[in-house]
């Protein structure tokens, strides 16, 4: 059976390592949500039909273990076949995107340092397959790209190292890498170990930036921007639009049969 290799896009691609992390170091480039106290809440726009509901609610508990933020679920703000960003939150999507290569993609707002607004979308062309019609699959893939939207990197990206027993580990079999680790903890503890003077959760971006954004199709590769990381596994790009504005996506792909 001939298996195409196809893309799982993130909007804020997945950076590639060598080696398996052995310590807490995996942000992906200091980005961060501004608020003034931990723990910090966060919303997770529910844009997902009742098959994914499940997933989402897991996540939400999953990542509110940590120390700093408190996930919780409220309704969603957007079309999920458009899977609009609303400012200072992340909406949760899932729709048949089509067979455009990603499996799922998060895709992050930010100006400066700080995360303004984030996406994440899961591709259900992809996941009603055999292949990826699996807990394990939708647990791994809903827990990590929201797990990009709070900062965090992989772990490891190399499909075919040890399971490292968290979902920010790319593997082809994700039986053990359908939550966070200890290490996901650890370096949500150093991402927001600072507070800051302002906060940008529950915020609206300027209306240039977001007239912009809107007019865009970012479920397109063509609209993701510059290639900055990866390869035809994971990659990452960025899409700069100019004053510190920007977006970055993850992309993971996926194997068609």
């Amino acid at each position: 059976m001939i298996k195409k290799l196809l893309a799982l896009a993130f909007t804020s691609v997945l950076f590639l390592t060598s080696a398996p992390l052995v310590s807490a170091d995996h942000s992906w480039g200091n980005y961060h949500w501004a608020r003034t106290a931990n723990p910090f809440p966060l919303k997770l726009g529910d844009n997902v039909n009742s098959t994914w509901d499940s997933y989402l609610g897991t996540t939400s508990t999953d990542w509110s273990v940590s120390s700093v933020l408190d996930a919780t679920i409220v309704a969603g703000g957007t079309n999920p076949k458009n899977c609009r960003p609303t400012g200072g939150r992340v909406e949760v999507c899932n729709s048949k995107y089509g067979k455009n290569g990603w499996l799922g993609i998060a895709q992050i707002w930010v100006s400066g340092l700080h995360i303004t607004q984030g996406v994440t979308k899961m591709n259900d062309t992809y996941f009603n397959t055999t292949t990826y019609n699996k807990p394990a699959w939708r647990n791994l893939v809903v827990c990590q790209e929201v797990g990009h939207t709070l900062g965090l990197d992989h772990q490891d990206e190399i499909f075919n190292n040890a399971n490292l027993g968290t979902c920010m580990d790319y593997t082809n079999d994700p039986s053990t890498n359908q939550h966070p680790n200890q290490h996901d903890y650890d370096e949500l503890g150093i991402i927001y170990a600072h507070l800051d003077s302002t906060t940008t959760l529950g915020q609206v971006i300027n209306r240039s930036f977001a007239k912009e954004i809107a007019q865009a199709n970012l479920d397109s590769p063509k609209e993701w921007g510059k290639h900055i990381k990866g390869n035809r596994q994971v990659a990452v790009f960025e899409r700069d639009f100019g004053g510190g504005d920007k977006v970055f996506t993850f992309v993971i792909w996926a194997n068609q049969e």
